[in-house]
Order: C-alpha cells, then structure tokens, then sequence
C-alpha cells in the first residue's frame, strides 16, 4: 500500500524526494570535505604569515561545511515535515476510510512510515551520486573563495556510502514521524463526510510557534550584551528563529493578513475567500516563503550593517587625513606631514594557559609606537604602560585583557609577556596584540605590511603631500582605505554567507514549488465546480495566480517582518558596541530576491492550474459518483 501510495501521488512527493536527494548530497559532500581540510597539513617553507593565512582559510572552510551541513539538514526536515502534513490534509478521506475498513492507527503510521522509507531510499539511491557532483562542486567554491589552496580534493572513503543512507532515511522519518502520529487520529467516520482539513493550529504547534517566538525576543534582548563578537552571533541567528516562529503561526497570520489584502472582480473576490477558506493550503506555500524571505533579507541585512558599523566606528576613532601602505618599518619625514602613526602587522605564534590546557596558534600582532598610537586612534585608552617587554590586547572581537599572560615565539625563543593594557574591541575586529616597538626582531618585520596614519599640517598643500608620500607607498584617503579595509575584513564572512544564503535560497525554492504543486494537484474538482458555475477557464487561472500572489506577498511581508527581528538586534548592538545605532540594508539585492519569489510562484501556480483544467468540468464533477 505504501509503494502504491508513492507511485499514485508520485507528484506529491517531488519536492520531498528532491530534499532528501539534496540534503544526501551535501551531507556526504560536506563530511568528505570537512574531514579532508581538518587534516590538511600546511605546505612546508611557508613564512609566518601564508601560515597565518592558511590556518584562517583552513579554519573557515570546516566553519562553512559545519554550517552546510547542519543547514542542509535542517531545511529537508522542513520540508519534508511540511509535504507530508500537507499531504496528510489532502488524503484525509482516504486515511478514514483505511480506518473504516478496520485498519488500525498503527496501520495508518505503517503505511506513511512506508512511503517515507521509500522516499528515502530513492533520496538515497540518487543523492549518492549527486554527491559526487556537489563535492567537486564544493572543491571549486572553496578553492575559487580562497579557504582551501590549489589542488586541495576531498579523500574518498568507504564508510561514507553508510552515513549517506542513514542520512537518507533519517531524513525522511524524521520529516514524517509528526505528520504520521496526526494522520493516526484520523476518525473512521470522516470518510463519509465531506473533506475536512481537521483542526490547523494544534497544541503542539502552537507551543512550538511560541517557543520559537520567545526564543526570537531572547536574542534581540541578548545580543547588545553579548559584546562586538557574542552580539553579531547572536544577531546572525535572530531572523532564523523568527522565521520558523511565523512559518508555524502562519494559519492564524496569513488568513489575517489576506483580510488587508484589497480584492476586486469576481476573480479577487474569488481568490480572496480561498485564501480565507483553504487556511492550510495558504499557510503551506507562504512558510518556505516565509523562512526565505526572512533568512535572506535578516542575513544580508545584518552583514552589510556590521560592515558599515565597523567603518562608521574607524572612522570616528581614526584622526588622519591619509593612509600610507607600505612594507617593512620605518617612516621617513616629509614636509606637511604634522604627525604619523605607522602600524606593521606581522603573525605572532602565542601559547595561552599551561599543562594540559596549553593551546598555541598564530595570532596577528600590531607593532605600534603607542604615543603615536593614542594620536591617530583617539579614544583607543592610554598605553604608556606598553613599553619593553610587554603587549597590550587589541581590538579583535576574540582578545586578550589586561591581566592575562602569553607566551610568545619569536628570535628563536618563547618570551612570556604580560597583557598591560587594552583598547576597546571593535565590531570591525582587527589585530590580537599590540606590540610595543622594539620587541619584534627587525628581520620578522622586514616584509611585513605597514600602514601609516598620516595626520597633515595646518595650511599644507594636499596634493603636495600626496605626491611626496606617493614615493614612499600608496597612498589612499581616509575613507577609501578604511572602506577597503573593512570589504578585506569581512570577505571570508561574506563568502561563507553568500553560499550557504545560496544553499537556503535552493531548499526554499524547492519548497514553495512543492507546496503550491501539492495544493493545485487536489484542486481539479475545484476548478471544475467554478467553471461549471459560469466561469471561463482564463478567469479561473486568473483567480488561482492572484492567489498565488496574494500568498507570495504574505510570504515576503511575513518574512520581511522576521527579519524586522534581526534589524532590531543589529541596531540594539551596534548602538551599545559602538555608540551608535547602525542599519544599512541592500535594498536592490532585497528587491530581486521579492520579484524572483513571485515568478517562482507566478510561473508555478500558472502552469500546476493550466495541467489541472485541462479536462472538461463535467468530467471531474461526475468522478465521485
């Protein structure tokens, strides 16, 4: 029964098994290459800082297969747990009448247990494959975003073929175990009465919807305290909670949203009622909108308002006129120039805590002249103490504080430095340590790249000055160099966003193309009782795409509203990190992405509607009988 259910509503079931077959691949794709770049072993000869980059990039690379992979995972449960309950709903006929010829609530879980098995196996069966394609895919992104280097190639292992079908099948009983503990309460009766959706809204997902709500204010409350680095974090998952919360309310929000929705004609009155009437169908295709919508535009929104945060605040506490790029120390004097502060960055390897907790890593360390320091970076805090054979904490997100102790490696020796000082850390983030000149030998600091903050004298000639220190480096403006600084900064953060926003935006497609195929598939009887009535078959695929859009714009204004969360938490962070509250949104990319919603959908209910009135109304009217 369950291969004959399957074959039958073949249809229904697209979208489930494109999930499973997707979140198969990536998981498998994922593993393969998370473990290949966890053991990747650095090539030998390389200088302190390619060691620096590469232990970052390497770093980067398993934080976005992690991400994939618990995304992924996340996303196919969604919505297979979403085809199933809404398939549920449709069948709720043929479930009664299971019961009414004796079987049993253990039989009705039996039987959509079964389909999910099967589901499973052909997610499976195809995902494994296509995981070969996603890893070599996965190769490319990553080699072509700089987090692993030329060459790099996931390893092959034979354990692999297992998880993949555990994943598979798990994937798909987990998407349906809810959807088969509700159809089991389905009453033997209801076969002889006309089709009820049964009750949308029950307890559990009205506790569920809650908990995901009270979990979405808890974060806007604890991100300003979470500090520059634990604030952006908690921000970044603001609009994920929200999205879920809204996806689960969505049969009590989208029929009162669509009451706001003006309808005019018989084709909008007409469109309107079914929005008002078919509550579960409305709220099955608006929530993978909603998690999209609310996820893409509360990710994009939070990253470019982070970034204008982090230069707005340079820009504040940065007292220059120009920025000189150069290599190596040492500044020599040229006319105009009132005062400078030249800044090497230079890696530096540091072993914190002792025994069994010692841990060493590569840190980036900022050789600074402190005097000039506090001149060119006014509210940076006083550093007279940093002289000799000490540092101060810097303005990394992750840093040191005055008090602790490190123990350095450099001139061939490890040096314990006590941590006498600290300024404040920036949201932008930057260099771990500041060194005081002196302590670095000079060779370690010969190549090393040196920016210079350069302040001009009252009356001096710009263009003069500019040319003069063009001889010694580059020379950029203020806000050119800080804006490209926080772009370099923030380019691995955005590349890890950009593809797993990708990856989303991928699963939420999917699941709105399955939510409105489901929905029109059970619809012939429908449209043929309004054709019937004196409507044209153009009127009617008129009705069914304005409420495909009218669902669309629930979506994107219910989404829109959980990223609302996210902007929140942005500007209650940004404001007590910074000082001030910041909010730069992408308004084009946010544009494109709501005009794309609504062609999927537009596109989708056109052509499900056009398939589903191909055959004369009396035809399907008369089927029951």
């Amino acid at each position: 029964m369950s291969f004959s259910g399957l074959a039958e509503r073949w249809q229904l079931f697209v979208g489930a098994t494109l999930s499973v077959c997707l979140g198969v691949a990536l998981v498998q794709s994922s593993l393969l290459l998370l473990i290949s770049a966890a053991t990747l072993d650095p090539p030998a000869g390389l200088s302190p800082a390619e060691r620096l980059h590469f232990s970052d990039s390497a770093e980067a690379s398993v934080a976005l297969l992690g991400v994939t992979l618990g995304f992924s995972t996340f996303l196919a449960v969604f919505i297979i747990s979403s085809t199933f309950a809404f398939t549920v709903a449709q069948r709720r006929r043929d479930l009664a009448l299971l019961r009414l010829v004796g079987g049993g609530r253990r039989h009705v879980r039996r039987l959509l247990v079964g389909e999910a098995l099967l589901l499973g196996l052909i997610g499976t069966a195809t995902g494994v494959p296509a995981g070969v394609a996603v890893m070599a895919l996965q190769t490319r992104l990553l080699v072509g975003f700089g987090f692993v280097p030329d060459g790099f190639t996931g390893q092959w292992r034979g354990w692999i073929l297992g998880a993949s079908a555990g994943v598979g099948l798990g994937l798909a009983l987990a998407g349906v175990l809810v959807a088969a503990r509700r159809a089991a309460r389905v009453r033997p009766l209801d076969a002889l009465r006309e089709p009820d959706a049964g009750r949308v809204m029950t307890a559990g997902r009205w506790l569920t919807g809650m908990f995901f709500a009270a979990g979405t204010v808890a974060l806007i409350i604890l991100a300003p305290v979470g500090g520059a680095a634990g604030g952006q974090a908690l921000t970044m998952n603001v609009s994920l909670c929200a999205a879920v919360a809204l996806s689960l309310l969505a049969p009590v929000l989208v029929p009162a949203v669509a009451r706001l929705i003006p309808a005019a004609g018989v084709t909008g009155m007409l469109a309107r009622a079914n929005l008002r009437d078919e509550v579960r169908r409305s709220a099955a295709t608006a929530a993978p909108l909603i998690v999209l919508i609310g996820v893409v535009f509360g990710q994009v929104g939070a990253s470019a308002s982070f970034a204008a945060a982090g230069v707005a605040e340079q820009r504040r506490g940065t007292a220059a006129d120009l920025v000189v790029e150069t290599t190596g120390p040492g500044f020599p004097a040229v006319a105009g120039v009132a005062s400078f502060s030249s800044e090497t960055e230079t890696p530096v390897r540091i072993t914190t805590g002792r025994g069994d907790t010692a841990d060493t890593l590569i840190e980036s360390a900022l050789v600074v002249e402190p005097a000039a320091f506090e001149r060119a970076h006014p509210g940076s805090g006083s550093l007279q103490a940093l002289r000799g054979n000490a540092v101060a904490g810097g303005p990394a997100r992750e840093r040191f504080s005055r008090g602790d102790t490190v123990t350095a490696h450099f001139a061939g020796t490890d040096h314990t430095l006590p941590v006498v000082a600290e300024v404040p850390a920036t949201i932008g983030g930057g260099a771990a340590l500041l060194v005081p000149v002196g302590l670095l030998p000079a060779e370690q600091l010969a190549e090393a790249p040196t920016r210079t903050f350069v302040t001009l004298a009252p009356g001096a000639d710009t263009a003069r000055v500019t040319a003069a220190l063009s001889e010694v480096g580059t020379v950029t403006g203020v806000d050119d160099w800080l804006r490209a600084d926080a772009e370099a900064r923030t380019s691995t953060s955005d590349n890890i966003m950009l593809i797993v926003l990708g990856l989303g935006g991928l699963y939420a497609l999917i699941g709105v193309v399955n939510a409105v195929v489901i929905a029109a598939a059970a619809r012939g009887r429908e449209f043929a009782a309004a054709r019937a009535t004196g409507l044209t078959r153009p009127q009617v695929l008129r009705a069914a795409l304005l409420e495909s859009s009218a669902v669309t714009v629930i979506g994107v204004f219910l989404g829109a509203l959980a990223a609302a969360g996210t902007y929140l938490a942005v500007l209650a962070t940004t404001s007590a990190v910074t000082g001030t509250a910041t909010l730069d949104l992408p308004w084009s990319l946010m544009a494109v992405l709501a005009v794309g919603a609504f062609l999927v959908t537009g596109l989708t209910s056109l052509l499900t509607s056009w398939s589903a009135t191909r055959a004369a109304p009396v035809s399907l009217l008369g089927a029951r009988e």
